[in-house]
């Protein structure tokens, strides 16, 4: 059963879902039988990468707060990431444009590495301050899971996997996915947000059920998301 999930590395509310999708799979009893796909989202396609910014600013900026409520409202993220046993450090975050990792998890995706390059490219926005915008670092990281150098600083040097990523950010649209995370489990049901465990067991085995039957219309669950422009 393929669990296909939209998501974008700078959404912490998909590193959350993840940790709480990959506890419910854990719980699942045909667990061996889930195949994760994973789908580029573009909460920002504009935003362009500078270092020289906190993430605090830029999030002020593009939503029209003051300093000071950004860091209380990332706070309160960082508390929600720790009861999954996450480590987000937003004060050493890099404000990095994702397209490029979207581009490296397309690659990742062709030889069955996609999963294991997703954590790493949240690990290292989130958690190790690294510019996920940045060649060296992208390349570090898709070496690190198994990929070629040669063809991963290939891909990063050219315009390989545009068209999937748009394609991929298309097929979002025909769902009308307003937001990320968003999992879709065999064409069936979808979960929206960084739900509860127990909610994403459930839709697992809801869906597992009627593995055989014919694709019916998704039955949404909304949760914590964020959408395109930062809203989260």
């Amino acid at each position: 059963m393929k669990v296909q999930i939209w998501s974008d590395v700078q959404c912490p509310f998909c590193y959350i879902g993840k940790r709480r999708f990959e506890e419910a799979l854990a719980n699942f009893e045909h667990s061996s039988e889930v195949e994760i796909e994973w789908k580029s989202f573009l909460l920002n396609p504009t935003l362009k990468t500078n270092p020289d910014i906190s993430v605090y600013q830029s999030l002020a900026d593009s939503k029209g707060w003051q300093l000071d409520y950004a860091k209380q409202v990332t706070g309160q993220v960082t508390e929600m990431a720790e009861q999954v046993g996450l480590a987000f450090s937003f004060d050493q975050a890099v404000v990095a444009n994702s397209f490029n990792a979207h581009r490296l998890s397309h690659l990742a995706k062709k030889y069955n590495k996609g999963d294991a390059l997703e954590e790493l490219l949240f690990k290292a926005y989130f958690t190790e301050g690294k510019n996920i915008d940045d060649a060296e670092v992208l390349t570090e990281i898709g070496v690190s899971v198994g990929l070629d150098e040669a063809e991963v600083k290939q891909t990063l040097t050219t315009n390989a996997y545009t068209d999937d990523v748009y394609r991929d950010v298309y097929e979002a649209q025909t769902l009308n996915v307003r937001g990320v995370p968003f999992f879709v489990m065999d064409n069936r049901y979808a979960v929206s947000g960084a739900q509860a465990t127990e909610v994403f067991l459930n839709t697992l085995q809801t869906a597992y059920a009627e593995w055989q039957e014919q694709p019916v219309e998704l039955n949404v669950t909304d949760g914590p998301s964020c959408e395109p422009g930062g809203d989260c």
